[in-house]
């Protein structure tokens, strides 16, 4: 049984966060029906449970250790409208399709996480918006607010956290079935190719990787080895994630655990604290450092190593393998200068973090039409870089946080569509952030894996070499 982690914290409480400042929280005009919702909530069932993120947090240990791999993606935000079978067994699908690639050309098992069933609330650069001279608050997220540019919609209204909940709850039971219930057997490898990708270049290369993969399962069988009986073979773990951003959401999902008194969030396996709300004295660190999930900490290009330590002191005192993940979101012109310092100070301190690469929101920007989108060049540049520097410091690249979509969006322009600035309007669906679409992202996903096979076969002699 794990031990348990909370001795450092003693002190601590679920609500110890409001008494902190909290940066990014929305102003309710409503204060009763605000204290009704999470008081609702208080008494809902949790979403995961504790022995779910106690195998999450064992599985990124093994991360930690370079021993496996951890691939993080999904919505930019999920929304209402939006919600259906279709999209999220299509992002799941993606996900795998992502995740055989890296494990079948790097040898090593990767951890799947989903940003799904949670990823509701975004923080905003400003709290107002202002168009043709209207100010209103500004779009947060539908767990906060709605789209739409009018003052009803952004009114924010503490009853949409009820309705987010609900939807995290039917998309996790959806994550389930298909995570153990057949959809995800590697037999049903080559079935899992979405049908716009089939014809396209990635589509094919994926097939005749699932190919390989069948043959495989084929001389298994041959050789009287029936993989059809192991779990690994039949079924995933597969986890969810979400930023803590709207922290009465996530303190009315938070319990104890009777079985080690420590105190886990129930709205997701996985939690990460955002570049705009990492401030050691501030509301988010307090509650997070308190909860037993695996956490993650963001770190855009204005992160200093002294403040890291303190961070790392807080988040982590007992340095736990697993427990925090270092999600570095630097863009490719900043990565090389920003990211080293940080790393030779976690290395100089001896802490065991897991070093993850978010390649997307470095690297956004404005077009001349009026679209957000993201250069695939320029995500792959500082993914090559991620790993580059890694491999010059020693230190282990451990994962990739994308956002991603199943869906055939024209958001991020280039890859192998060769996406255009003038053909963004052909499909830009994203309530926020440009996501990558299927195809880019199972490039993606070939592109890495051949990196990441050449960091192992250089960094560990055990990697089995191809034959000369």
């Amino acid at each position: 049984m794990s031990q348990p982690i909370q001795s450092a914290r003693s002190c601590w409480s679920p609500r110890g966060w409001r008494d902190r400042p909290a940066a990014q929280q929305p102003v309710y005009d409503d204060e009763l029906a605000l204290a009704e919702v999470e008081e609702r909530l208080a008494t809902s069932l949790p979403l995961v449970f504790a022995g779910e993120i106690r195998a999450l947090r064992e599985q990124l240990a093994d991360v930690a250790a370079g021993r496996a791999f951890l691939l993080q993606g999904g919505d930019c935000a999920e929304s209402f409208a939006d919600f259906n079978e279709r999209a999220i067994t299509d992002t799941f699908r993606v996900l795998l399709q992502m995740a055989v690639v890296l494990t079948f050309a790097a040898a090593c098992p990767v951890v799947k996480v989903g940003r799904m069933a949670g990823q509701f609330a975004k923080p905003r650069s400003a709290p107002t918006e202002s168009r043709a001279g209207t100010v209103l608050p500004s779009y947060r997220g539908d767990i906060v607010n709605a789209l739409d540019f009018t003052a009803d919609a952004r009114q924010p209204d503490p009853r949409r956290q009820l309705r987010a909940y609900a939807q995290s709850a039917a998309t996790l039971n959806l994550l389930r079935a298909l995570a153990q219930g057949g959809f995800a057997d590697l037999h049903r490898v080559q079935q899992w190719n979405l049908d716009f990708l089939r014809t396209s270049p990635q589509g094919e290369r994926y097939h005749d990787l699932a190919h390989r993969i069948s043959e495989t399962l084929a001389f298994m069988r041959a050789c009287g080895l029936d993989a059809a009986t192991e779990p690994q073979v039949r079924q995933v773990q597969f986890y969810t994630s979400h930023e803590a951003l709207l922290l009465g959401y996530e303190q009315a999902l938070t319990r104890q655990d009777p079985s080690t008194d420590d105190w886990y969030d129930g709205s997701a396996h996985f939690l990460w604290i955002g570049e705009r709300t990492r401030q050691p004295d501030g509301a988010h660190v307090e509650f997070m450092r308190g909860i037993a999930n695996p956490i993650g900490l963001k770190l855009g290009p204005t992160a200093d190593p002294d403040m890291l330590v303190r961070l790392l002191d807080l988040l982590n005192p007992d340095d736990r393998p697993g427990r925090l993940t270092l999600i570095a979101r630097m863009g490719a012109d900043k990565i090389e200068t920003a990211l080293p310092p940080l790393i030779r100070m976690v290395q100089r301190e001896g802490r065991q973090v897991i070093w993850s690469c978010d390649p997307m929101h470095g690297n956004t920007r404005e077009t001349g039409n009026g679209y957000k989108t993201r250069p695939f060049a320029r995500i792959l540049d500082e993914v090559r870089a991620f790993f580059a520097i890694h491999r010059a410091e020693g230190s282990i690249p451990g994962g990739m946080h994308f956002e991603l979509t199943g869906q055939d969006v024209t958001e991020c322009v280039g890859g192998a569509q060769a996406i255009t600035e003038q053909g963004l309007a052909d499909r830009y669906h994203t309530h926020c952030d440009p996501r990558l679409n299927a195809s880019q992202s199972l490039e993606l996903a070939f592109l890495i894996a051949e990196t990441l096979k050449d960091y192992r076969r250089a960094t560990a002699p055990e990697f089995p070499r191809e034959p000369a």
